[in-house]
């Protein structure tokens, strides 16, 4: 059923190749052609703040502006947030506090900007978190409530404990693959969720993690990442073609059945029609 609703996960720090073999839910769904699978590589820098702006707006840093973590601003340009709002649709979020300072208000504010609800900003619903540590158990918690409550038409969610245990044991550790383990097995609770209420689910991530348990570079670990897509408009196979970060923005579109923004690249996605 057809429903033009979108749920995007941005999987903080989750490299390709772990995704692919510790993400054994995920890995069930592309085998039983429930989901298309896709190898992306991110934009420069491999940085947080960056590449949560590329991907919500489909634009690279050099238009975008958002060059550091260190740049705390609103956006400028028209996010999926923007235009889903201008299109009549519904938005929410349960994100990182960076995400409200993108798209709500900047600089955030911890003791009145954690619960945003019913507003008249771009995110509509927001549950911001401003601890790397929250618990993506808490956080797929309050996406399902922001879901079943608010009815969003495009709900965006990004975990952090990927990356937190990234930094601290880095990406060749028990640690890290323990915690993409503990991911999927978050998905594969929510994930039935969303389709059950006739929602679109894209899973993706911003930027990978290295040996040195870091991030910000050129090399494929810090910038090859997964893009798993769990849509009837979308071909469900395993495709062998590097996917540019920057076509994520204009499929969410696609999906939501709204016109992207002209700073968006055309869609080139094979099956994504």
């Amino acid at each position: 059923m057809a429903t033009n609703r979108v749920v995007l996960i941005v999987i903080d720090a989750l490299r390709f190749d772990t995704a692919c073999s510790h993400m054994g839910y995920m890995q069930h769904l592309v085998e039983s052609e429930v989901a298309a699978r896709y190898e992306v590589r991110s934009e420069v820098p491999a940085l947080s703040r960056p590449l949560y702006e590329t991907i919500l707006t489909g634009t690279p840093p050099i238009v975008h502006g958002i060059h550091s973590n260190r740049t705390v601003r609103l956006s400028t340009q028209q996010s999926l947030f923007h235009l889903a709002k201008s299109n009549g649709k519904k938005t929410a979020a349960a994100a990182y506090h960076w995400v409200s300072e993108l798209y709500n208000s900047a600089p955030f504010q911890v003791i009145q900007d954690r619960i945003q609800l019913d507003t008249e900003l771009p995110i509509e619903n927001g549950l911001f978190y401003f601890e790397d540590h929250y618990p993506d158990s808490h956080l797929f918690a309050e996406a399902s409530w922001l879901m079943k409550q608010k009815e969003p038409d495009f709900l965006y969610i990004h975990p952090m404990n990927v990356d937190d245990d990234g930094h601290m044991f880095t990406a060749d550790s028990k640690e890290y693959r323990d915690r993409v383990l503990s991911v999927d097995a978050l998905l594969s609770m929510f994930l039935p969720l969303c389709q059950e209420r006739g929602y679109d689910v894209i899973v993706t991530a911003d930027h990978g993690m290295t040996a040195d348990g870091n991030h910000g570079g050129n090399t494929v670990a810090d910038r090859h990442v997964p893009l798993f897509i769990v849509s009837d408009k979308v071909a469900a196979e395993v495709s062998d073609k590097l996917v540019s970060q920057l076509e994520i923005a204009p499929l969410v579109c696609r999906l939501l059945g709204i016109e992207p923004s002209e700073a968006m690249v055309s869609l080139t996605l094979a099956g994504a029609w």
